[in-house]
């Protein structure tokens, strides 16, 4: 057997004092999790299914300088195997299995409720009416015209309340005029390039916001349905939609509207400079339906965006001390300012000359919804740093942005 690992989460901790990596299924297939010491990190890097047990103790001995005790290497196959994180019969299986009950149940349920917010209505409601309540008076924006999209965080709500509730109290009566929102997320384990659509109504406390199926497999029809659906379980646990879909139904008073649900996979290929997002087909075809699309009702788009993640929680070598932080305040401002003046290239351009090094997950949703909306002029609706370790050394940028 050559063991290949599948795309997993990997979390650094502490457990008796000693390094570990807690191994994570992001699709959930399990709900196994694995701890690994930290020192076999390379050895899990080196399963892609071209080495047999022999050649990876070998190899690792090699790379390394670690020699494995005998039987360790079976028995963490073995328990790879039985958490469905190698790529193999077991966990394709599994995935099968997954995506059939997902389509076959009447919803996409929740899945962060009792941890971002009650699963009750009238809970729910107060806890973000408090988020609301606690801002300031809104200063008046310097720009008219209808709202035509929102920038808005995805993290999670003690974290990013408030900023959540600047933009969606911007946004409140455009969303609750809207006959149908297009809603852009971040795929956080998506591949390259990848437009993922699902037919599957997301679930709020307050009830479901239909997904628009009439216009999902029109889509579908444009990218092809077997591209369209490859990676649609991913929507069963990806955080970024749902955080934003409650928002969306809060602010309507838990009055639903037809969305269109589409996960944004990774820029990462375009930032090495392999192909160029403003001639990638999917996206160009994508982008010229739904132009067409949201000219036939009063519409909404949405992107579910955080920006920056760095400090050692994201495997930065160095955590973000005052001047850190300041520095990455000042980056964020300047790529705001191409979001605001609603320059999708500029503002990817500006991420692909860092390399991404701040790690900014929103690019995808933020750039797609600027090229849907083609030169909208955006305002500022919050900004927030939020911290992503106990240490204080790593943060997440998030800002809110209204754009007409």
């Amino acid at each position: 057997m050559k063991p290949k690992l599948r795309p997993i989460d990997a979390h650094p901790i502490q457990h008796q004092g000693q390094l570990m990596l807690l191994l994570r299924d992001p699709l959930r297939l399990s709900d196994v999790t694995i701890a690994v010491p930290r020192a076999l990190a390379p050895l899990l890097g080196m399963m892609d299914g071209t080495r047999d047990e022999g050649a990876l103790e070998a190899a690792l001995l090699l790379r390394a300088g670690v020699r494995l005790e005998p039987a360790l290497l079976p028995r963490l196959l073995a328990d790879l195997d039985g958490a469905c994180l190698l790529d193999n019969e077991r966990s394709i299986a599994a995935e099968k299995e997954a995506l059939s009950a997902y389509r076959d149940a009447p919803f996409r349920p929740m899945t962060l409720d009792g941890a971002s917010f009650p699963p009750e209505p009238d809970l729910a409601s107060a806890v973000l009416q408090r988020y609301i309540d606690g801002l300031p008076p809104a200063a008046p924006f310097s720009q008219n015209g209808p709202v035509r999209g929102v920038i808005s965080p995805h993290i999670d709500y003690p974290r990013g309340g408030p900023v959540y509730a600047e933009v969606w109290r911007a946004a409140a009566q455009a969303a609750a005029e809207a006959e149908l929102v297009i809603l852009f997320g971040t795929d956080h384990n998506g591949s390259d390039g990848k437009l993922t659509l699902t037919r599957q109504s997301y679930a709020t406390p307050w009830g479901t916001l239909p997904t628009e199926v009439s216009i999902v497999d029109a889509l579908a029809h444009v990218l092809g349905p077997e591209v369209a659906f490859a990676e649609e379980l991913h929507h069963r646990g990806e955080h970024s939609i749902e955080l934003v879909a409650v928002w969306l139904h809060f602010v309507r008073r838990g009055q639903p509207v037809p969305v269109v649900p589409i996960l944004c996979g990774s820029f990462a290929a375009f930032i090495a400079d392999q192909g160029d997002p403003a001639s990638h087909q999917p996206f160009t075809a994508a982008l010229g339906f739904l132009k067409t699309t949201i000219t036939s009702r009063r519409s909404l788009v949405v992107a579910a965006a955080d920006l920056a993640h760095m400090g050692p929680a994201f495997g930065d070598p160095y955590g973000l001390d005052f001047i850190g932080r300041a520095q990455l305040r000042s980056a964020d401002e300047r790529l705001l300012t191409t979001v605001h003046q609603g320059d999708a290239t500029a503002f990817f351009e500006q991420l692909k000359a860092e390399g991404d090094r701040r790690h900014v997950c929103g690019l995808p949703p933020v750039y797609l919804t600027l090229g849907l909306l083609a030169q909208a002029r955006g305002e500022p609706a919050g900004y927030a740093l939020c911290p992503a370790d106990p240490q204080g050394l790593s943060f997440v940028s998030i800002a809110g942005v209204i754009l007409r």
